[in-house]
């Protein structure tokens, strides 16, 4: 069965709480899926989902350095991982706070990878954004996202 790796990293909760709605969305797909915290994930662990989906708050228009790290781990897999689907969303305090930055930098590594990105043409064109808690517009767009990697990863498998 094809799997779906959601990755996070939250203090405030935001963060975790977009994580499981996205986790929702994919299984909802019929794909096993597993919600983790970053501190939680080893590299090793990109080798075992066919879809990856990281999600951070923004600090300073960037991931949380708990990703950027995890990200930088994985360079030892480097080639490993093409052809794996992945995408990413983000939470800030603002609306110019910096959500696509974050989304770009995490979006450039795995293309750096050589992963497939699941861009969306209607909502988070990039990945799903939310200013503070996640309202229902971010609620139904954490799914749609968990959805849409999911139906790409039976798609290509």
């Amino acid at each position: 069965m094809a799997k779906v790796l959601v990755i996070y990293y939250s203090r405030t909760g935001n963060t975790e709480k977009m994580a499981q709605l996205v986790g929702e969305g994919a299984k909802s797909e019929g794909v096993e899926v597993e919600v983790k915290k970053v501190g939680d994930v080893q590299p090793e662990e990109f080798l075992e989902a066919e879809g990856i989906v990281l999600g951070s708050p923004t600090y300073y228009g960037s991931p949380a350095a708990e990703i950027k790290s995890l990200l930088d781990k994985s360079v030892k897999f480097h080639g490993q991982l093409e052809g794996k689907v992945g995408a990413a969303f983000s939470s800030s305090a603002n609306i110019g706070g910096g959500n696509e930055t974050t989304i770009m930098d995490i979006l450039k590594a795995f293309l750096i990878h050589g992963m497939i990105i699941q861009g969306d043409s209607q909502g988070g064109h990039y990945g799903t954004v939310a200013i503070g808690a996640p309202d229902s517009r971010a609620d139904s767009q954490c799914k749609r996202l968990g959805q849409r990697v999911a139906q790409l990863v039976k798609k290509l498998g």
